[in-house]
């Protein structure tokens, strides 16, 4: 080995140890976060280390999860790893196609069929006074399921909406959603960076919904559109922070000299009842910006309006009709809003389902198939 090997050697190995050394020191004394904003989860705290958990090597295991966690440059770190691995792995990282201009989820193996949970709505339908509606919502992979398909995966939120659809009650009156927002895809109907569709998207559907329920719908026209903020981004972001894909945008539409909330009241997890707005302006500087409609997850919201026609619609719900509930502020005295994820109790300690003469579905078909999370639908005597 010539001597100017060995001394190339030396200054690469001394350059590799400094940058190493460099980075620890900065994770050792950098200022620590509890909390990742960007992938909405908390951070490892510091370890506390014992004798025997050092001899058994489960606070090695935590000091690497801490540095992990805390490593000087991760964010950046990870959003490059994210680019590289799409580069050379057909884009596809975590689970996530990462496209030209949007995210999807791409493990659909992973996901549990809708039909396991009919049932659940089935009963309900049975026991149930008034009419009931389903409108399935297909997440956005399954609207743009063409760009899965062209990598061999097969994704078709159609197929098994249709499917769920034929395991329902003949009680229950099911609502085509899908082919509504396919027709309309080349607009902005499902964020870039999260599985769920935009306001436009809710409003595309809110049409036939409200007709289904009896109504026409308002015009489009008649609202004025508050874009809150261009800096959203969503859970399949989360999953990879992948920085090439332009944030998203959150708007809200306030309609023009129609009907206004009178009350908005939450029922909180813990049982107590509070006074809230329908809009949470301070979600926007949090972690989970979609949470501006309608605020953090709650059992039950009823919400009272101006209008005079004493009408009452129940909806039953995940997050997608989030941003869907404020466009029937329009057609009902009032709006009982149920999650029966967030829901400790059955449904009967919250509201009395009778005391309304319509009952709104409106679930993501990905949510459907996680029956532990809807099961509180059920009357158990």
């Amino acid at each position: 080995m010539s001597k100017l090997t060995k001394i190339t050697g030396r200054i690469t190995a001394i350059i590799t140890l400094s940058i190493i050394a460099f980075f620890f020191f900065m994770t050792i004394l950098g200022k620590n976060e509890s909390f990742s904003y960007a992938e909405n989860r908390r951070l490892a705290d510091v370890p506390e280390l014992s004798v025997s958990g050092l001899y058994d090597g489960s606070d090695v295991e935590k000091v690497g999860n801490y540095i992990t966690d805390h490593f000087a440059g991760r964010k950046t770190l990870l959003s490059a790893q994210t680019r590289l691995q799409a580069e050379l792995s057909e884009q596809i990282v975590n689970g996530i196609y990462i496209g030209k201009d949007r995210l999807l989820d791409a493990e659909v193996s992973l996901r549990t069929p809708a039909t396991v949970s009919s049932d659940i709505f089935n009963r309900f339908a049975e026991k149930y006074d008034g009419t009931v509606y389903f409108a399935a919502i297909p997440s956005s992979s399954g609207v743009y399921g063409d760009l899965l398909q062209a990598r061999g995966i097969s994704r078709s939120d159609g197929q098994q909406i249709s499917a769920f659809y034929d395991f329902l009650s003949s009680k229950i009156r099911k609502i085509d959603a899908y082919n509504i927002l396919k027709m309309l895809n080349e607009n902005y109907i499902y964020y870039r960076t999260d599985t769920k569709w935009t306001t436009y998207g809710a409003y595309c559907v809110y049409k036939t919904v409200i007709q289904k329920l009896g109504f026409l719908p308002a015009l489009y026209d008649k609202y004025s559109i508050s874009h809150i903020t261009d800096n959203f981004r969503g859970n399949l972001y989360r999953k990879v922070l992948s920085a090439q894909i332009t944030p998203d945008i959150i708007d809200i539409y306030n309609y023009t000299d129609g009907a206004a909330v009178i009350s908005c009241e939450k029922t909180t997890k813990s049982g107590n009842t509070i006074e809230t707005e329908l809009y949470d302006f301070d979600k926007l500087d949090s972690s989970d910006m979609y949470s501006v409609f309608l605020g953090d997850p709650a059992p039950l919201i009823k919400i009272k309006t101006s209008v005079k026609n004493d009408k009452k619609l129940l909806v039953i719900k995940d997050s997608y009709a989030n941003c869907f509930v404020p466009f029937l502020i329009q057609h009902y005295s009032e709006i009982a809003v149920v999650s029966p994820e967030d829901m400790q109790k059955e449904l009967s300690e919250y509201v009395n389902v009778n005391d309304y003469g319509q009952t709104l579905f409106l679930f993501g078909i990905e949510n459907l198939g996680n029956r532990a999370n809807l099961e509180n639908i059920i009357e158990r005597n």
